[in-house]
């Protein structure tokens, strides 16, 4: 792979059709899925090691599309299958409905996702990238756009230009490309943070995923490869979680441990530990002047449901689509016309899963009795009707409607 060498004051930058800003797994995966299409594509961004003890599950779609990719053979080794998914109302509440669980069987698959940790993921996306023809990696940060005629060029922090007829914003949470669009975002957060480690644990997890719902957040942990090894994401009041992070590891595992209710026997901490704030963020279209916004430049949600990355790659397979349909249309990807589709379904996806995780993060932080009272009943209801179970596992997993060609 050639990276283009130029000095500062060079006439004419080099041009592509798609420059993707970011390279986390979004941002990745973006510019991979479009240089397997022969698009000539730019990758931006440093990329820098990623260590806080975070997991990802990837639900069946983001399987499908990352094995398009040639990413997945690498990374299922390292990946755990989620066969079951189990409920625990842990919130004190006189409606406490019995546990729930649900079987990936149930819907005809052998898991809803696989756990992998985000730093293996996101290494092997960026091996993949170093490899793939015709996606040039400029390994600096963008230091701003600016439109000309029938173009956007990105000026690097390093010096370097190029222009490309689209931009991918993939550049997370506090996008500057975001920022600097005038594109209107809602902004908000929860007296909450997330606490993610990795541990190990006396006994086998047997490929069940568990939520406990708390009266300060859910509480999950989610199986690793090997049986006896998981990921925790602990959302907890927010001074709370301060003071877990700052635990040693042997008072730390076990408070773990206890807030399991000793499910999964002794706990030993066995990786790095996160501490991460619950916010949201959301944008009225992800699209703008030779523009679009994927990720968490394009919706941030809280460490629940594993809604966050999946919807990001959703993202990234849903532009490859848009880009690939301007292209057999002999159209400028760029041109709003070109993204109205994509803005809209991405917007939609969005708006409708990030509703779902702040209603269920919200229902939590209330103890009103009829808040309780429709949580529970929610649940029996989803025990007690199979076919509406199915229904919303498959949603859950895969939307139906305006799934990506990649991800079907």
């Amino acid at each position: 792979m050639t990276v283009p060498v130029q000095t500062p004051n060079a006439a004419s930058p080099p041009r592509f059709a798609v420059a993707v800003v970011g390279a986390g797994a979004a941002g990745l995966a973006a510019a991979l899925a479009l240089a397997r299409d022969g698009v000539e594509t730019a990758l931006v961004g440093r990329h820098a090691p990623v260590a806080d003890g975070r997991t990802v599950a990837l639900l069946d779609g983001s399987v499908r599309f990352l094995t398009v990719l040639g990413a997945w053979p690498e990374i299922a080794p390292h990946a755990n299958p989620l066969a079951e998914l189990q409920i625990v109302d842990d919130t004190g509440s006189l409606f406490r409905p019995p546990p729930a669980r649900f079987s990936a069987s149930e819907i005809g698959l052998d898991a809803f996702g696989w756990n992998v940790e985000s730093a293996r993921l996101v290494e092997t996306l960026r091996g993949q990238a170093r490899t793939t023809p015709g996606l040039t990696l400029f390994e600096a940060d963008s230091a701003g756009m600016r439109l000309e005629q029938g173009a956007a060029v990105l000026d690097l922090e390093d010096g370097r230009r190029l222009a490309a007829q689209l931009v991918v914003g993939a550049d997370g949470g506090r996008s500057p490309l975001r920022a600097a669009s005038g594109l209107r975002t809602r902004e908000w957060s929860y007296p909450q943070a997330a606490l993610t480690t990795l541990l190990a644990h006396e006994r086998h997890h047997r490929d069940i995923s568990t939520e406990f719902h708390t009266r300060n957040g859910p509480f999950t942990l989610v199986p690793l490869p090997g049986g006896h090894r998981s990921s925790l994401v602990w959302v907890t009041a927010e001074r709370a979680a301060k003071r877990l992070s700052g635990l040693d590891d042997a008072d730390l595992a076990g408070a773990v441990e206890h807030q399991a209710r000793s499910m999964l026997g002794a706990m030993r901490i066995d990786g790095p530990r996160g501490l991460v704030p619950m916010r949201g963020l959301s944008v009225d279209r992800p699209v703008a002047d030779r523009l679009a916004l994927i990720g968490e430049a394009a919706h941030v949600f809280p460490p629940i449901g594993a809604q966050g990355l999946n919807l990001g790659l959703r993202d990234a397979a849903a532009l490859r689509d848009a880009v690939f349909s301007a292209r057999e249309a002999n159209r400028d990807p760029g041109a709003p016309g070109s993204l109205a589709g994509f803005g809209r379904s991405r917007g939609v996806d969005a708006r409708l899963r990030g509703a779902a995780v702040d209603l269920l993060n919200r229902s939590l932080l209330t103890d009103l009795l009829p808040v309780d009272a429709l949580r529970g009943l929610g649940l029996l209801t989803l025990a007690a009707l199979p076919p509406l179970r199915r229904l919303v596992m498959r949603e859950g997993v895969q939307p139906r409607l305006g799934a990506p060609s990649l991800m079907r």
